[in-house]
């Protein structure tokens, strides 16, 4: 009988399905760094590191957020997996639904398994996050294979991840520069307008919370403190255009088989630019000379790709960045 005439049953992962995980993933990193090497290389020991990364989840070790894992089997063999988080909501946001849960992109089929099965390994593992409370629902895709059947699931593109590779160390432009304690209130200033720019944009997902100012200021003065990110900012402390916060990757965004450590992110990067989300002023002059110059920052300290944030439905960003060589490379959906 066929593979895709086999029933596919969808269970919790255990211990002695480490193995044919840990290759299935594998195979499925190898794909990504086949398109893109600059930004999806893998990890010398990303075999020994995947399996760590399933053993500890499997087993429920650590204090941070809850992880599941699901396989689809076919006739003994795996034949897909989900791999779910319950995320905590940043500080600055209101978090009204509560923490939401997020598919990461380790939520995917092999391209042999019944036709089906990822709609079946989503709803499995929506309704598991369901189960511990979770009333929002994200998922994580990587490509246009993925991101297609997490839309036939009823996800919708919700923040754009656009990266670029190549990084290079060219000195600043315009009046971008390192930022200091006397650029603090300015840098929230402008935080508190990208906030109501992308609130204006959806309401339900990026609610302010009311200490919003207070929690920003109070991260951006630990921040001046911390060693691995460089602050810069656009403009004069009492008239600031925009700042941006060149920080490294995190393992929210890179499944475990990739090597991150020469990947950057610009979370935190905003410009008046693009503060009208419809519409880029100055053909983005401004927002391009402080993008160069985040990219510089990473490519002195030896990070060759970058990835920035950016709202799905912010245009005017989206032409900022698409005009200096970024491409989307992980979509976060929401249902």
């Amino acid at each position: 009988m066929a593979k895709g005439t086999l029933a596919v049953a969808i269970r919790a992962a255990r211990e002695a399905d480490i193995p044919s995980m840990t290759n299935l993933l594998l195979e499925d990193a190898g794909e990504r760094r086949a398109g893109s090497p600059g930004l999806w290389g893998l990890a010398g020991d990303a075999g020994t590191r995947v399996g760590a990364a399933l053993a500890a989840a499997i087993a429920g070790e650590g204090h941070g957020p809850r992880h599941a894992w699901l396989v689809a089997e076919v006739g003994g063999e795996l034949v897909g997996m989900a791999h779910s988080l319950v995320l905590p909501v940043p500080p600055i946001y209101a978090g009204n639904w509560g923490d939401p849960g997020l598919l990461m992109p380790e939520c995917f089929v092999t391209k042999t398994a019944p036709e089906g099965t990822m709609l079946a390994l989503v709803e499995a593992a929506e309704a598991d996050l369901r189960a511990v409370g979770v009333q929002l629902h994200l998922a994580s895709g990587i490509g246009l294979r993925q991101c297609a059947m997490l839309e036939q699931a009823g996800y919708r593109p919700i923040t754009l991840y656009l990266a670029k590779s190549g990084l290079q160390a060219v000195p600043a432009a315009g009046a971008v520069r390192p930022a200091g304690d006397g650029d603090i209130a300015g840098i929230v200033a402008l935080s508190a307008e990208h906030r109501r720019v992308i609130a204006a944009l959806n309401a339900r997902f990026w609610a302010p919370h009311p200490q919003a100012d207070t929690r920003f200021d109070a991260w951006m003065r630990r921040s001046l403190t911390l060693e691995d990110r460089d602050m810069l900012v656009a403009g004069e402390s009492d008239a600031l255009e925009g700042y941006a916060i060149a920080q490294p990757a995190s393992r929210l965004h890179f499944p475990p088989a990739h090597d991150i450590s020469a990947t950057g992110i610009l979370d935190d990067f905003f410009h008046r630019d693009f503060a009208d989300p419809t519409r880029l002023s100055d053909d983005g002059k401004g927002a391009g000379a402080l993008l160069q110059a985040a990219e510089a920052a990473f490519a002195r300290r030896g990070i060759g790709a970058a990835v920035v944030i950016c709202p799905a439905a912010w245009p005017s960003k989206i032409e900022a960045l698409e005009a200096h060589g970024y491409r989307t490379a992980i979509t976060w959906m929401i249902k």
